[in-house]
């Protein structure tokens, strides 16, 4: 039957390792900003009115955004089952702990206005905050992790995951920085989306939070990468390597260098285009904030977000999940995948539905074009 497919094995896993990090990416920027809004709520918005307009700038399409979480994970369990397994077994707790987060952003959207008291109201916007701030400390936590190598590996013959780790050591310095950045890069893009999309004191307060989080990102950023070539260490494949093998991660040999997720540069020098964006958009936030120019600050925000993934990928390449206690049973785009015939299967699938998906989503985003005001928020009885 592989005869028959007309992409060979090792094309469809590139494929599909660049259509996971498309997901991540699309995930980050769509439902960043609302976890970024939220995180904002107590310090962007001191009055009752305020706090309604910046939740209902984010309420109408925040479960569409959410979609793109859902996405990404089916997609994992559906072309990277190994990466599915591991991940979801080492990261047990901290995804709990995701999920908490998440199910608490609908019940607070949902029951805060049910009632009018002050301390009703004060309470579920905590909620909110809370479910913002966590979501995304623990998303990138999850991201320093990888970089560090996840404590897991295979079981001989059945290729059955055993992680080795324990939840408090998930939140290493490295992982932690990573976690502090991603909560003030999601930040930055809440703060990015409510100088467009209100009316000020919300849009300039939004607008001076959000460069301090441009000016953030910056910072951790550049601090993480200077960690990540001076002082941990990267893995190298010393083995041959068969790319259209099936999915075995204890075939092959691994060994551990310090540097080592800063040799892709060298070999491709393109890749630095990655943590160009990373930087350079998280700049051009501050310039375009300043001036005013919300669509751009908005697009700039976006190329930040991607920049800085696109920069964890490239840096990885070809593993995709390395192992911190087995070097060996790290797992890479050769051999964590699933079948040729599945991924070719899901390549049409996505073919299909993609633009379908994407022609719907901005036609949502047309509908709901727009400031939200207090007039807008007091006349719509669908209101939050």
């Amino acid at each position: 039957m592989d005869t028959l497919i007309p992409l060979d094995y090792a094309t469809l896993r590139v494929i599909w390792w660049v259509l996971l990090g498309a997901l991540l990416i699309g995930f980050a920027i769509m439902d960043g900003f609302d976890l970024g809004v939220a995180a904002l709520l107590p310090v962007v918005a001191r009055t009752d009115t305020e706090r309604r307009i910046v939740i209902n700038v984010v309420g109408p399409v925040w479960e569409g955004n959410q979609v793109w979480l859902i996405t990404a994970g089916g997609a994992i369990f559906a072309a990277w089952p190994l990466l599915y397994a591991a991940s979801f077994s080492g990261f047990y707790l901290a995804m709990m702990l995701v999920l908490i987060a998440l199910i608490l952003r609908p019940v607070g959207f949902k029951y805060r206005s049910k009632m009018e008291g002050t301390r009703w109201r004060s309470r579920w916007d905590a909620v909110l905050c809370f479910s913002g701030v966590v979501a995304s400390l623990v998303f990138g936590v999850a991201m320093g992790n990888v970089i560090l190598g996840v404590p897991f590996t295979f079981e001989s013959g059945t290729l059955r995951p055993m992680y080795e780790g324990h939840f408090y050591q998930l939140f290493a310095p490295f992982a932690l920085l990573a976690g502090v950045l991603s909560v003030v890069m999601l930040a930055m893009h809440g703060a990015v989306l409510l100088a467009w999309r209100t009316d000020d004191p919300v849009s300039s307060r939004a607008r001076a939070w959000g460069r301090l989080c441009a000016l953030l990102t910056i910072v951790l950023f550049v601090a993480g990468g200077f960690w990540v070539a001076g002082g941990i260490g990267g893995h190298v494949i010393t083995s041959p390597v068969d790319m259209a093998a099936p999915s075995d991660p204890l075939l092959k040999t691994v060994s551990v260098q310090t540097g080592a997720w800063m040799a892709n540069y060298a070999k491709w020098p393109w890749m630095w285009v990655a943590p160009a964006l990373g930087v350079g958009g998280a700049v051009l936030v501050l310039l375009f904030l300043s001036l005013r120019a919300n669509v751009l600050s908005f697009l700039a925000s976006s190329a930040s977000i991607a920049g800085v993934i696109l920069t964890v990928g490239f840096s990885l390449f070809p593993f995709i999940m390395p192992s911190s206690t087995n070097p060996r049973a790290g797992l890479t785009i050769w051999d964590g995948s699933s079948s040729h015939m599945t991924l070719w299967i899901m390549v049409i699938a996505v073919v299909i539905f993609l633009p379908i998906v994407t022609a719907y989503t901005a036609w949502v985003y047309r509908v709901m074009r727009g400031k939200v005001t207090h007039a807008s928020v007091d006349g719509t009885p669908n209101s939050y």
